[in-house]
């Protein structure tokens, strides 16, 4: 899957021809979908345990997974279900909302540094950096020469974060117009969901198109060696969690953490316990 939706350095996709119905690849339908994610969750678990297991041996590297996408893309739902087999004290999840007044008093990178998963855990961003040269490119918010240097300080820090040991995930939950439409209509509809919607959100579909250009313009920029772009099609609910899954899987084992060997005489202390 890694190949198959990465975003090629350098290169600028079209969103608008892009299916966000699609099912690039994995099960086609929903129960087979579903299945499938349930039954990659001990895997995901194991590697979890010992990615934290070698933090204590020394091991530097962690995990951090990005998610960005159009309201209503499901950020929150994806970080519901892939924290779904991960022992949440071996994870971070933050949600990066709109800078507070001390935020704003640093350099847009600083509440990111704060937030970042230490040695042995996996961090999940719902929103993240990015939202500084997405917002501010729609909503005209710093100037055009700034937001360039914006970006070459994202593809900076990110290849420091390598450096460093983190293995970044950057996933764009791409959704349809139309879906985005029918998804906040459900928001209406249901009572249990009002506290769901902002009225604002109407305001926001009306720069649908500066948005995506603003994606484009991101993913072509920031997908890098480093931290690559993947595009995830999420209209279907149930594609999207299995797709996410998927990439965190494979990059987990492509990481290969390993519990650490001891660093006492077993024998030794089996039988002293024995003898308890």
């Amino acid at each position: 899957m890694r190949e198959l939706l990465r975003v090629p350095a350098g290169e600028r996709p079209d969103l608008g021809r892009t299916d966000a119905a699609a099912i690039p690849a994995g099960p086609r339908d929903k129960a087979a979908g579903r299945a499938a994610t349930a039954a990659m969750a001990p895997r995901l678990a194991s590697l979890q345990e010992r990615l934290y297991a070698a933090s204590t041996a020394g091991d530097r590297r962690r995990l951090l997974l990005v998610l960005q996408g159009m309201d209503t893309s499901g950020k929150g739902g994806t970080v519901k279900h892939v924290m779904g087999p991960f022992n949440p004290a071996g994870c971070r999840v933050k949600a990066f909302k709109a800078p507070t007044p001390e935020e704003r008093k640093h350099s847009f990178l600083w509440r990111i540094r704060k937030a970042l998963p230490q040695p042995g855990e996996i961090g999940i961003f719902d929103r993240s950096h990015y939202e500084d040269v997405l917002i501010g490119r729609v909503r005209e918010l710093a100037p055009r020469s700034e937001l360039a240097r914006r970006y070459t300080r994202i593809n900076r820090f990110e290849e420091s974060l390598a450096q460093e040991g983190v293995t970044v995930i950057k996933v764009f939950l791409h959704i349809s117009y139309e879906e985005q439409r029918e998804r906040l209509l459900a928001r209406l509809d249901n009572p249990d969901k009002h506290w769901k919607f902002d009225p604002g959100d109407i305001e926001e579909r009306g720069a649908w198109p500066a948005y995506q250009e603003a994606y484009e313009r991101v993913l072509e920029r920031c997908s890098t060696d480093a931290a690559p772009w993947f595009i995830v099609p999420a209209d279907r609910k149930w594609y999207r969690d299995w797709a996410v899954s998927r990439l965190l899987l494979e990059h987990l084992e492509d990481m290969g953490p390993q519990y650490p060997p001891a660093d006492f005489d077993v024998e030794e202390c089996r039988s002293r316990l024995l003898a308890t």
